[in-house]
């Protein structure tokens, strides 16, 4: 009791006393130990059992649509008018929509998620003394982790160690800016605002590094705790929003449909019953009830491609967008060049190559041990080629690396010195500003403006040549056990850095191919105006405007939005200049992606309508991410984009296929209705007509498209979905009432032979205009899927069999004369060939006016 009150209140509680609490130690868990906690406690998630619930829940969430709703409510009338048959079939048919859609999206679910935990975040923890990293789903109460700058924190603990450690939180407290964190106590009674000795799950490490012991993991933690409140809705896309409306237009269609048909069979007394059925099921043919199961497998299909492709997709619903993205913003690094930095020279403050410069750069890289990146571990591979090693040298403090400072600062003492260094690096401003002194050859001099004059020349004539340049400095300082910013001035500029990153081999091929994809690129990166411009050019990206982050500050946001779209690389920015960037290009009517994997690249991955990161990156981008690249390679890209535009076709395909077909349908029998002595299509009739129609539409999402839809962004378009769907509805009217009058001419008023008739025509060309519409090229120009003909193929035969077959009968339905055979194949001809003709019409009217917008094919 005593152990569960302390471990409540463990922000309370000195650090060792919760390391024997915990039976942990300095050293971390040993490895069986860890297990052993991991198989009694259970992973380190939110929801331990998300996959039964998710299961269950995608199950349930099939009968929790309101057509579904509303064919539920109609078998209820029925049977409680006692009309069972009519009651099991809508039921039969429900049940057989749920549980198909249910299949394909419980597989499409699974899928992802397996492409999903190839991305897992994971953590550097100490087992046995030894430094080792594990899925963060694996860390336990009592492990030790290691952080630094970058680090999402995987579990509630207290510090152990900090230097320079500062938290961003604002996901579980509000505060806007990064706390600063501290080994120590905090009182019981505290907030999780004041637990300053404390981390927490969620939150992410912005500078420094630290060790700290995990306390709570899973739903003890303060995030689990509050998980549901936190577990907002990601913001809508495009495409959702679009979705949306569309829906909202359906359910208003639908709901006038109702309370026409309604009110004018009753007057016209109609039987009650059979009325109310007709009209609900006609509501629901109206819709297009499988979208939710065809957005999810199309998108689920497009996960799985461009996984093959080495892109993983973290959000299903932003693949439209990447499809829609018609500017892409990146940094240069790992990008546009190799990614493969070298360290070219080490140079003093001549310009001359200086061992001296290359020792103290190794030491302060080699000794830091806050973000990994490139230059640092080019410095430690160039040292050890020059046989740099740290005998005889030991750490006594580091002031970490931060994106306002730009500058990183290791304290190092040699054994015999009765005095410390002090050795900064960082970028060319940053370190000048720091300075007061110069050493030239063996000497040390004041800094003058001719000095800095001097330093800036050679800092641009580098930059110029495709350098990226560091400086370096150090000053002696006495032995002390805490060094801070404050201690950073009055340094002695010691030289430079020169940094090689050439560009990528064939990166101007996959450059036109973003060109033809109809995908601009922009440059964003905090590197200086002069190295961006030099491999802007070297590239082929247009460089005659070029926008700093000093030119950035002063800009209004209005300025900002006319200049945008015409700039070409944006240098020397800082994080919410990027964010700011993005922003104005949307305000500009853009689609934009940006990819990045830095922990200053987080805002602008948040901001952007497609996140794109790396397998690599820093754990905060990674997150922030809509998509995570297994390469870093913009071709992985290109092909990436290819499928998100297949996937947004194959979506609007269906769309376009059952709104204006049903459209035409539904029109036609609500008009039938009024002037028929009988109702044209019993209630079961419908569903049946709208279920077999429904079969080959599931094969839409594994359709092929042409490549000169894949060849341009689009975007969603709810008018045009609402222009073609009256323009196609009223073909299908025409040709319907066509129907009425050759069936009514032929069979009389026969109730049965009419109803099976039209049955069979309204089938026949539901089906056919799919293989129309599905693209806007004659349809015989455009070959489709294999399942997709074959599925018309099979439905069709069905349509025209089943008056003969002996199930038929439960549907009312009778053997059809030869004359209405050949009339209802008459007509559907007609009717495929009318379709293709308006359709080429439809587009040719419409491409005058706006060129880029074409029917998926």
């Amino acid at each position: 009791m005593e152990r569960n009150s302390k471990i409540a209140t463990y922000w309370s509680q000195p650090a060792d006393f919760m390391l024997k609490l915990l039976d942990s130690n300095p050293l971390g868990l040993d490895p069986a130990t860890a297990a052993n906690r991991l198989a009694q406690i259970g992973s380190n998630r939110l929801k331990t059992n998300h996959l039964l619930k998710s299961t269950l829940q995608l199950f349930i969430n099939q009968f929790r649509s309101p057509l579904v709703l509303i064919l539920i409510f109609a078998a209820i009338v029925a049977l409680l008018v006692k009309d069972w048959l009519d009651a099991l079939i809508v039921l039969a048919i429900v049940g057989m929509t749920a549980v198909l859609s249910f299949i394909q999206e419980h597989r499409a679910t699974r899928a992802v998620e397996k492409l999903r935990q190839q991305i897992a975040t994971k953590s550097t923890v100490l087992r046995g003394g030894q430094t080792i990293v594990v899925p963060s789903d694996a860390i336990v109460p009592g492990d030790i982790i290691l952080l630094s700058a970058g680090n999402l924190i995987p579990a509630d603990g207290i510090l152990l160690e900090a230097k320079d450690f500062h938290v961003a939180q604002a996901l579980l407290t509000g505060e806007t800016f990064p706390v600063e964190k501290r080994p120590g106590v905090s009182e019981p009674t505290a907030s999780l605002v004041d637990r300053n000795n404390c981390i927490f799950m969620g939150t992410s490490v912005r500078s420094g590094y630290a060790k700290a012991l995990i306390i709570q993991t899973g739903v003890t933690t303060a995030y689990g705790k509050i998980a549901e409140t936190l577990s907002l809705r990601p913001p809508e896309t495009e495409f959702e929003r679009g979705i949306r409306h569309f829906g909202l237009l359906l359910v208003r269609v639908m709901v006038i449909m109702i309370i026409v048909i309604l009110a004018i069979n009753i007057v016209l007394q109609h039987p009650t019953i059979e009325t109310v059925l007709f009209a609900l099921a006609l509501a629901v043919g109206l819709s297009p009830e499988l979208l939710p199961a065809i957005l999810t497998i199309t998108l689920a299909r497009g996960a799985k491609v461009m996984a093959a492709q080495g892109v993983i997709v973290k959000r299903l619903n932003a693949i439209e967008n990447l499809g829609s993205m018609d500017v892409l913003c990146t940094d240069k690094t790992g990008t546009l060049t190799k990614g493969v930095v070298q360290l070219d020279q080490a140079l003093d403050s001549a310009g001359q190559s200086s061992e001296f410069v290359l020792r103290l750069a190794y030491l302060n890289s080699k000794l830091q041990t806050g973000i990994t990146n490139l230059l640092d571990e080019a410095i430690i591979v160039a040292g050890e080629q020059a046989n740099k090693t740290l005998t005889g040298y030991q750490k006594l403090d580091e002031i970490p690396y931060d994106f306002v400072r730009k500058r990183l600062t290791t304290v190092v003492k040699q054994e015999t010195d009765a005095t410390a260094s002090m050795i900064c690096k960082g970028a060319f401003q940053s370190i000048l500003e720091i300075c007061d002194q110069i050493q030239l050859a063996s000497q040390i001099e004041p800094l003058t403006s001719e000095h800095q004059q001097l330093l800036l020349q050679h800092y641009t004539k580098w930059s110029m040549q495709g350098y990226r340049v560091l400086a370096i400095a150090q000053k002696s300082v006495a032995i002390n056990t805490n060094y801070t910013r404050d201690d950073e001035h009055g340094f002695v500029w010691v030289g430079f850095l020169l940094f090689f990153d050439p560009p990528e081999a064939g990166i101007t091929d996959t450059l036109n191919a973003l060109t033809r994809l109809g995908v601009q690129l922009k440059i964003i990166t905090g590197d200086n105006r002069y190295v961006a411009c030099h491999v802007a050019e070297a590239v082929g990206i247009d460089t005659q405007t070029i926008v700093t982050g000093q030119a950035l500050a002063d800009m209004k946001d209005e300025a900002l939005w006319h200049l945008v779209p015409q700039v070409g690389v944006f240098a020397e920015v800082d994080p919410n200049q990027k964010e700011r960037i993005i922003t104005a290009l949307q305000k500009t009517g853009h689609v934009v992606g940006y990819l990045g994997d830095g922990i200053n690249d987080a805002p602008a991955l948040h901001a952007a309508d497609v996140g794109i990161s790396v397998e690599n990156a820093a754990d905060v981008a990674r997150e922030a991410a809509d998509f995570v690249l297994l390469k870093h390679d913009l071709k992985v890209l290109c092909q990436g984009i290819d499928e998100g535009r297949h996937t947004f076709a194959n979506t609007l395909k269906y769309i376009f296929i059952t709104t204006s077909a049903n459209f035409g349908n539904m029109i036609s029998m609500a008009l039938a209705s009024l002037f028929l002595p009988f109702l044209p299509l019993l209630a079961k009739q419908i569903l049946l007509n709208n279920f077999l129609s429904d079969i080959p539409a599931m094969g839409i999402s594994g359709d092929r498209v042409d490549r000169d839809w894949e060849s341009t962004p689009h975007r969603w378009d709810v008018t045009l979905i609402r222009n073609f769907m009256i323009t196609f509805g009223l073909v299908s009217v025409v040709f319907d009432l066509l129907t009425f009058g050759v069936l009514l001419y032929l069979a009389g008023e026969v109730e049965a032979i009419f109803r099976t008739g039209w049955f069979v025509e309204s089938l026949l060309t539901e089906l056919l205009i799919i293989l129309v519409i599905r693209s806007y090229k004659p349809f015989y120009r455009s070959q489709p899927s294999r399942f997709l003909v074959w599925s018309v193929i099979g439905v069709g035969s069905v349509a025209l069999l089943l008056p003969y077959l002996s199930i038929g009968s439960i549907f009312d339905f009778v053997p059809l004369p030869l004359p209405i055979i050949i009339a209802i194949l008459i007509i559907t001809i007609l009717y495929v060939i009318t379709s293709e003709l308006v359709k080429q019409l439809f587009f040719k009217r419409l491409n005058r006016d706006r060129k880029h917008i074409k029917l998926p094919s």
